[in-house]
């Protein structure tokens, strides 16, 4: 049996998603396509415009056949463990075979000789990286450099290789394949279209520049060339329902309230408040009226917006660098499923005996997880998915639509056909 893997946000499902999968699907012939995505809060620490029950049936009305749910913990996190995250869990569903993913640069000995380099640390690269964060650089333009100073016509442009956001990913990917000897086979497939922050709406766009569009209020009728059409109609359907996320935006109060009420030791303990962080979002907390004020006083030549933004999440939803150790030790505990084809049906039949994950595929499932298991990983785990989902509905325009608990309530969204 042959199985696809692919991890993504889909933040929205565009044609640049379909792409990968029809790519994928023409090297080599799958059983069943399976997805990592994701919840409600993404990567780069901001609010999916589109719950995650709605942009899993946007996957799976365009060739997907099983989505899971990446848990909180590991979807708001840097590259590294986002990657990680992501790689345990294909793992542990115990059907995937195949690993597809998206790069400005497919050269893959390129890829996993970055990788490499990465996961082994070599004496010269560290000391750059060291140099490179003394002198107050990010850690991510900080390893870009140590890899430039690597450089050398036998290793086809390190630097160059690392500068797209989807190499990036695709190089922590193939790192983690590597330290823990996960044996998917990795299929790099070379991004179309335009480049991943630009804002031009095209047949294959960025998703920024969909995301911007719809932030903004675009017709639908605007966006038909660069979305599917199954996420057209899904699409549709939440804005009429007004359930489209407003941004975290729409909490700036509670998480400035929420700063000046913590101590800078309460701070400090906070996942990746280090190095006297702690000290700067205090003081900008107590001069700032806005998250756009707050953000751009902390932000910083070593701390990017991104690093931020992913901090004010954090803070918001409490999470300390114990609670993460732990978490990065037992690497994901249960597959949540947010929805499957006929084919993925068949596939989570195998599952069911090859995985040694708990399975979360009915309502009551995740209501168990979450107030009766017995292990405090999981339990923590579980409960931080279900917090992220009530803080996410307080998001909605629609007020009716902010209700609590939807996953208890909400079972996996099914389809009755799959395009591959």
């Amino acid at each position: 049996m042959a199985v696809l893997g692919v991890v993504s946000e889909y933040n929205p499902f565009h044609n640049g998603h379909k792409y990968l999968f029809d790519m994928a699907c023409q090297a080599e012939k799958f059983d069943a396509v399976v997805c990592v995505m994701s919840g409600n809060f993404t990567q780069r620490g901001e609010a999916a415009l589109f719950n995650k029950w709605a942009r899993a049936e946007m996957a799976l009305a365009s060739g997907a056949d099983l989505v899971i749910e990446l848990p909180f913990c590991f979807a708001v996190r840097s590259a590294y463990y986002f990657a990680r995250g992501a790689m345990q869990l294909l793992q542990r569903t115990g059907v995937v075979t195949h690993l597809a993913f998206g790069c400005e640069n497919n050269h893959l000995p390129t890829l996993q000789g970055i990788a490499e380099i990465l996961s082994h640390e070599p004496d010269e690269f560290k000391t750059s990286l060291k140099r490179n964060l003394s002198n107050g650089l990010s850690f991510p333009l900080a390893r870009s450099r140590a890899l430039q100073d690597m450089q050398s016509p036998s290793n086809h442009d390190l630097h160059g290789a690392l500068l797209g956001p989807n190499n990036i990913l695709a190089i922590e990917y193939l790192r983690v394949m590597q330290e823990e000897n996960i044996p998917f086979h990795p299929i790099a497939i070379k991004r179309q279209g335009s480049p991943y922050h630009d804002t031009e709406v095209s047949c294959l766009p960025s998703a920024t520049a969909i995301r911007q569009a719809l932030i903004h209020n675009a017709d639908l009728d605007s966006l038909r060339s660069s979305l599917p059409p199954g996420s057209i109609d899904i699409i549709d359907r939440e804005l009429a329902n007004g359930r489209k996320s407003s941004g975290l935006e729409s909490l700036e109060r509670s998480i400035i309230m929420m700063i000046r009420s913590m101590s800078t030791d309460q701070l400090r303990s906070i996942y990746e408040v280090n190095d006297g962080l702690e000290y700067r979002i205090k003081e900008a907390a107590n001069h700032s009226g806005t998250l756009y004020q707050l953000l751009t006083q902390i932000k910083s030549k070593r701390y990017n917006m991104t690093r931020i933004s992913r901090s004010m999440l954090y803070i918001l939803f409490s999470l300390t660098k114990d609670q993460m150790q732990l978490f990065d030790r037992s690497g994901p505990q249960y597959l949540h499923l947010l929805g499957f084809s006929a084919k993925g049906q068949k596939i989570l039949q195998v599952m069911k005996i090859n995985s040694r994950l708990t399975i979360v595929n009915r309502a009551s499932d995740m209501k168990k997880l979450c107030e009766e298991s017995p292990d405090p990983v999981l339990s923590q785990m579980a409960n931080l998915d279900r917090l992220a989902t009530d803080m996410y509905s307080l998001l909605y325009s629609n007020p009716d639509m902010r209700k609590g608990s939807l996953d208890y309530t909400m079972s996996p969204i099914r389809t009755v056909t799959s395009d591959i």
